[in-house]
């Protein structure tokens, strides 16, 4: 019964909806930036708005509102939350600048070679304002399931 009973997490569902809700939203927002409709955003890292914002946005405010945002699961789940979009601002971010520079030096078809022949991914982090972003949805996604679903 145990098992089972994790279907029925509405906490759980949001945080899903939200995670998956904006990887789709991605490909829209490909539209925008790319002139074109481009479905392998949905799973690509990066890019706006971050679905790892949006994600842990959610679960911070359904158990905020569910525990009391007084409440130590609330406090444990803001500091978690703010960790993981401070990670996808920054150090995630900081990677790709790095690959971006390391397929720069890889142009020379000898030194392509020699490291395997493959480019780096580039696009790892966020900006600012897709994190940004990524929270504002989390916290609707969040309000909505509270007091909709």
């Amino acid at each position: 019964m145990l098992f089972w009973d994790v279907f029925k997490n509405q906490i759980l569902w949001a945080v899903v909806a939200s995670g998956i809700s904006t990887q789709v939203l991605k490909a829209f927002a490909s539209i925008i930036w790319e002139g074109h409709l481009n479905w392998r955003r949905t799973l690509e890292p990066g890019g706006m708005p971050s679905s790892h914002a949006a994600s842990s946005m959610t679960m911070a405010t359904m158990i905020g509102l569910a525990a009391g945002f007084d409440s130590l699961l609330f406090a444990l789940t803001a500091y978690i939350s703010f960790v993981v979009m401070y990670d996808a601002a920054g150090v995630r971010r900081a990677v790709g600048k790095q690959a971006i520079l390391l397929n720069r030096l890889l142009e020379s078809r000898t030194l392509r070679k020699r490291a395997g022949g493959e480019k780096l991914r580039e696009l790892l982090g966020h900006t600012p304002v897709e994190v940004i972003a990524g929270g504002f949805l989390g916290l609707i996604w969040g309000l909505l399931f509270h007091y909709v679903f």
